[in-house]
């Protein structure tokens, strides 16, 4: 999945000297890519369906029978979701609407300064109050391999459901698949890379979200290890800011690497749910991570530590894991081979399987209790068994 830094402009402009002049600043420089320039506002819908812009400049003087102020309006009646710039002059003032679809207000004459620090602002605006409020992201990470990380990702997901959460699941090990082979989905199943490269919408999520029975979303992995690589960045920065508009809940089931596609995920998720086990090799990564955490600058209440497998200590003390990573872990889950093998051949989450399960009950004390954390339900609730 190619992506560009680049923003993409859509410039409406009936003055041919006003669109020369933009054209020119533009064209010295390349962060914001000016896909056309139209004159007629009757035309300008249809193009915004077509090129997918990140950002419409509009001249609030635009001529002819779509006024430039109403072009604005119906741009965000059509809930396309794209940004709007008006340019006006001191002697037409315009203001800031976002309930009138100006996002945006740029007065000439202005420099190329002026015009890269507008477009680039309002973007950024725009994709700020366009994620709904309520929506999480959790990242399900561990230092080390062998955890149940993914068993754990996929339980959790659905829990979350459960809990009328509208939820989606990432398959963050993006060469691998682990919820790829967990779920025995077909090679030919959509993936990630189905989505568009340059604007994703909600309507391209249906024919790409696979659809488990156990009630949640799932956003699959390339099918391949090699296409791996074909994922930006900055495709994921699109697609989460899509994704918080739709779903009320995000679980990310992440792999233990801490490379740009990881920390691109862990950046943007509000809790990172970190799995620890008692094994000291678990523990030293552990704190290793937890190091790498502090020097790039994630408080520390966006790491909530999981203990799985909790009434297995193996020989090591339970206050030996918490003097080693500084604190008493947020979340127990015990175990039960017999179930979660069983549960993981057969492709379904032990949360449905058994849902009176010790380990099943820890798993939806564990999506209580990070909802309470994050404002969603009452921390009444996460008591409960």
């Amino acid at each position: 999945m190619a992506s560009s830094d680049q923003t993409r402009l859509l410039l409406v402009e009936d003055v041919p000297q006003v669109a020369q002049y933009i054209r020119g600043l533009l064209n010295s420089q390349s962060t914001v890519k000016l896909l056309d320039v139209l004159s007629d506002g009757s035309k300008v819908l249809a193009q915004v369906q077509q090129l997918r812009p990140d950002v419409v400049l509009v001249d609030a003087l635009l001529q002819g029978r779509i006024k430039g102020l109403v072009l604005a309006e119906q741009l965000a009646a059509s809930g396309l979701g794209v940004p709007v710039i008006v340019l006006t002059v001191p002697q037409n003032p315009v203001v800031i609407d976002v309930a009138k679809g100006i996002h945006g207000v740029l007065a000439m004459p202005f420099s190329g300064f002026d015009l890269m620090n507008r477009i680039v602002q309002v973007r950024k605006d725009f994709a700020t109050i366009s994620t709904t409020g309520s929506s999480r992201i959790y990242s399900v990470f561990a230092p080390k391999g062998g955890v149940g990380k993914t068993t754990i990702a996929f339980n959790l997901a659905v829990a979350l459901g459960q809990a009328d959460q509208r939820t989606v699941l990432i398959d963050g090990s993006l060469q691998f698949g682990d919820l790829r082979s967990l779920l025995k989905v077909p090679v030919d199943a959509p993936s990630i890379l189905d989505l568009p490269t340059d604007r994703v919408a909600e309507s391209d999520l249906q024919d790409v979200l696979w659809r488990d029975p156990s009630g949640i979303d799932i956003l699959l992995a390339p099918p391949r290890v090699e296409m791996a690589e074909m994922v930006t960045a900055r495709d994921l920065d699109k697609i989460l800011s899509l994704l918080r508009r739709v779903y009320g809940s995000i679980v990310i089931d992440m792999s233990s690497a801490l490379n740009d596609i990881n920390l691109s995920f862990l950046d943007l998720s509000d809790t990172i749910v970190e799995i620890v086990t008692y094994d000291s090799t678990t523990i030293h990564n552990t704190i290793a991570v937890a190091d790498a955490f502090r020097m790039i600058g994630y408080p520390a209440s966006k790491v909530r530590y999981l203990v799985n497998r909790a009434d297995s200590p193996g020989g090591i003390e339970p206050v030996d894991l918490e003097r080693a990573i500084g604190r008493v872990p947020e979340h127990r889950v015990v175990s039960d081979g017999l179930l979660v093998v069983q549960s993981n051949n057969e492709g379904v989450p032990f949360v449905l399987a058994n849902p009176s399960a010790a380990i099943s009950q820890d798993l939806h004390r564990v999506a209580a209790e990070l909802l309470a954390a994050s404002g969603i339900i009452r921390p009444a609730a996460a008591g409960r068994r």
